[in-house]
């Protein structure tokens, strides 16, 4: 059974940073592309940073220069560092993985599995 679960979620001040992490059980990261998305009240999920096997990574362009996705393959994990947070990257952040082929355009319906959400608020 695949299971992904995120952490690191937080409310943070406008400017500040966070780490968030996604440790899977029941695939290997390496097999996949990963990546995070977010999705904020009223508003369609949006991917934010995806990374395939080849380590080829695509952003979005409200967080490119800010945001930073890695993974650890020994720890099955991914990660989402994110610097000089705006009120607008407020969102639920799910981590996701699918056999995708390419990474841009990135579409969450191509990814199969999905984790919970960890909640991220930027707010003064």
């Amino acid at each position: 059974q695949v299971q992904l679960v995120e952490s690191g979620g937080a409310e943070v001040s406008p400017g500040g940073s966070l780490t968030l992490s996604c440790t899977a059980s029941g695939l290997t990261f390496d097999d996949y592309t990963v990546g995070w998305f977010r999705q904020a009240p009223g508003q369609e999920r949006e991917g934010v940073a995806v990374i395939d096997n080849e380590s080829k990574v695509n952003y979005a362009d409200s967080v490119k220069g800010r945001f930073t996705i890695s993974q650890d393959n020994a720890k099955n994990t991914l990660y989402l560092q994110m610097n000089s947070l705006k009120p607008e990257d407020t969102a639920m952040y799910y981590c996701a993985a699918g056999r995708v082929l390419y990474i841009a355009p990135v579409c969450p319906k191509d990814y199969e599995y999905w984790g919970r959400g960890t909640q991220v608020t930027v707010s003064s």
